[in-house]
């Protein structure tokens, strides 16, 4: 995709618009460029995860993309078939039986009768809605639309799939069933392009991930730092600051806020009080904090949470939900705290993110969000030998029947 726009105008009559296609330029009454300036590339094999607010662009991509919409400027191609889901149940007639649609979305999408009606029963038996695949389509909840509408899409091979936010009606069981197709389409070549605003999937699942704001791209890079703009943006339409440097071991940090209350300093100790960045499963802990107050704060909740590598959050809390919220503070003042616990995690490279805000989210009044505010790591130096992300040691009673 190079350079890539689109744009929709309003004329004044529509001859106006149809002289425009004999090349008789007529202003047109307005313009509304949803696209602009778009370039990117995807990798065969690769995961590539489109976020951004409401209207930011991101379906009008996806489309353009799969040629459902062309372009007013700027290239867009793609090599060998791609595969969408756009919008639940596009395509699907609701009189028609799931088994018929089926029939219909395929030759749609190019693939002869013969080799539809062979793959019915793999499609039949992923989408498991049993007798309701005979029944029409006009009968069915969101999530057996979902269920059949996805199985089409990856039932057969493709280069490219697409998927816009129509997953997410999906129940859990459904889901990972999805995914668990898309991990052996992405070994097997695929490259993989979707929408959500499930930061934890993006992150999880995802190689790059692209921030659509206003129509344009603004960030394209690792998963986790352009999820961590995206909730900075989010922030700033309160607080009107954002901003990303890169820290001294090259990650990129994000921080927003409006700066009435900052995080001046925050450390990891050990049970003797020593400064540490180093901590084994097992051990308790402390984190302490040191705020200053640089304007009147009428309310003031302090949050956190611990981060793996991949973003993936492995706890989080603040000081609303434990109530105890602080009020009535003053330029001038500090507020100190101090966060003890035992580290029941596994071994590998842990951040702390920390939020100052005023109720129990950050899109009332952000006075600062602060990711990579704080990076650690785990060792296993003293516990059994385990795998995974959390430390539950059992205790194993076993049994010998005679």
């Amino acid at each position: 995709m190079r350079d890539v726009g689109k744009v929709y105008r309003q004329y004044g009559s529509e001859w106006n618009r149809l002289a425009g296609w004999f090349g008789i330029s007529i202003p047109p009454r307005s313009e509304n460029w949803v696209v602009r300036h778009v370039s990117f590339d995807i990798a065969p094999g690769e995961a590539v995860g489109v976020i951004g607010q409401n209207g930011a662009g991101k379906s009008t991509l996806l489309k353009l993309i799969t040629g459902t919409v062309r372009p007013s400027e700027g290239n867009c191609g793609s090599v060998g078939r791609v595969s969408a889901i756009l919008e639940l149940g596009l395509g699907f007639n609701p009189e028609l039986t799931g088994r018929e649609n089926v029939v219909h979305v395929g030759g749609l999408m190019g693939y002869s009768s013969d080799r539809v009606h062979s793959a019915l029963h793999g499609i039949e038996e992923f989408a498991e809605i049993g007798p309701y695949f005979n029944q029409p389509v006009r009968m069915y909840s969101s999530g057996m639309q979902m269920r059949v509408a996805f199985a089409v899409a990856t039932a057969f091979p493709s280069e490219v799939l697409i998927i816009d936010e129509a997953m997410s009606v999906g129940d859990a069981y459904f889901q990972h069933k999805s995914f668990d197709r898309i991990r052996r389409m992405r070994d097997d070549g695929t490259s993989l392009l979707f929408v959500s605003h499930d930061r934890e999937a993006v992150q999880s699942f995802c190689d790059r991930a692209l921030l659509m704001d206003g129509g344009r791209l603004i960030k394209d890079g690792a998963p986790t730092e352009v999820v961590d703009l995206y909730n900075g943006l989010i922030a700033a339409k309160e607080s009107g600051t954002v901003q990303q440097v890169v820290t001294a071991d090259g990650k990129i940090q994000t921080e927003s806020g409006s700066g009435e209350a900052v995080v001046a300093t925050i450390g990891l100790f050990d049970q003797q009080g020593k400064r540490v960045d180093q901590v084994s499963v097992g051990d308790e802990v402390e984190i302490r904090v040191d705020v200053n107050i640089n304007a009147y704060v009428p309310r003031l909740v302090f949050g956190y949470m611990i981060r793996d590598r991949l973003g993936q959050v492995m706890y989080g809390t603040n000081t609303h939900h434990t109530q105890q919220q602080l009020t009535d503070l003053h330029a001038g003042q500090r507020v100190m705290l101090q966060l003890m616990f035992p580290v029941h995690i596994g071994p590998g490279t842990y951040s702390v993110s920390t939020a100052l805000v005023s109720t129990d989210t950050h899109l009332v009044n952000n006075y600062q969000w602060k990711d990579l505010a704080l990076v650690f790591t785990v060792l296993n130096t003293r516990q059994v030998q385990f795998g995974g992300s959390c430390w539950m040691q059992p205790r194993i009673l076993i049994e010998r029947a005679s």
